[in-house]
């Protein structure tokens, strides 16, 4: 095991893990860099089973014998250990878990390979909230949802934040940027899917009743609050509202969409 000791958190071996309390600067150095970072050791694991290429792994001393299982097979991998001082003063919060691990980014594939073979996809427009983005991958994953496609005003999904709250099953969902909407929604009926919106209007069918609208079906979900464009609406083959009670409005695009998901994705 390459189990290298680091006792100074301005060495640069560890700048990858730098000051992960500051988003602009994190931004700005993992878009250059091409890296992204899995916090806490379940999510650690899930980037070593992964087809990202690791780059490093960074531990508090007492939590390396907890790793060691999950790095073997990784020999040629750094594996950084520090203190847990050192750790605080190097990412600037107090990191309990003192589990990390930096992965390079993959390129994106575009929309045509994505679909190929899926019968299930999320498409999600402009879901810039990191914590609901990471809860529908792992969403996504854990119920059969075969890729996500992330039209502007979307959050990245590789932002730490949303790869710790996907618990790391973001690194094994296929997702691809896709242009507005109105773009988009024509190649997936070319394709063959059925696009149904998720809306609280009342003129929308009831999720709950509603039949799997086909063979190849793509669940479109909006941002928290303002939810789908009309537009986005409008150009769906299907609309399905999830029936509240007692007032409620709606839920959670994060908790809409693992209902959404449980109900028309394919089955096994």
């Amino acid at each position: 095991m390459n189990v290298v000791r680091i006792d100074d958190p301005d060495d640069e071996r560890l700048a990858d893990y730098a000051a992960l309390n500051d988003p602009a600067l994190r931004k700005r150095y993992e878009h250059q860099l091409g890296v992204f970072i899995a916090e806490g050791p379940n999510v650690v694991r899930e980037l070593l089973r992964s087809a990202y290429p690791p780059r490093s792994v960074l531990v508090v001393e007492e939590q390396l014998e907890t790793m060691l299982a999950d790095l073997a097979g990784h020999e040629q991998l750094p594996v950084y250990v520090v203190t847990r001082q050192l750790l605080y003063a190097l990412v600037r919060f107090r990191l309990h878990q003192g589990v990390l691990g930096c992965g390079g980014r993959r390129p994106a594939p575009d929309l045509d390979d994505v679909l190929v073979g899926a019968r299930t996809v999320a498409v999600l427009e402009g879901l810039n909230d990191h914590e609901n983005l990471g809860t529908l991958f792992r969403s996504a994953r854990g119920l059969g949802v075969d890729a996500v496609l992330l039209a502007p005003g979307c959050a990245d999904p590789l932002y730490r934040r949303a790869v710790r709250v996907s618990m790391g099953h973001v690194l094994h969902v296929p997702f691809a940027w896709v242009p507005p909407l109105d773009l988009t929604m024509p190649r997936l009926h070319e394709a063959g899917f059925a696009t149904v919106a998720l809306t609280p209007r009342d003129d929308a069918a009831d999720l709950a009743t509603m039949p799997r609208p086909g063979a190849r079906v793509a669940v479109l979900l909006g941002a928290e609050g303002p939810g789908l464009t009309p537009a986005a609406v409008g150009a769906a083959t299907h609309a399905a509202r999830i029936v509240m009670h007692h007032g409620v409005d709606s839920l959670n695009v994060a908790a809409a969409g693992a209902i959404a998901f449980h109900a028309l994705a394919a089955r096994p």
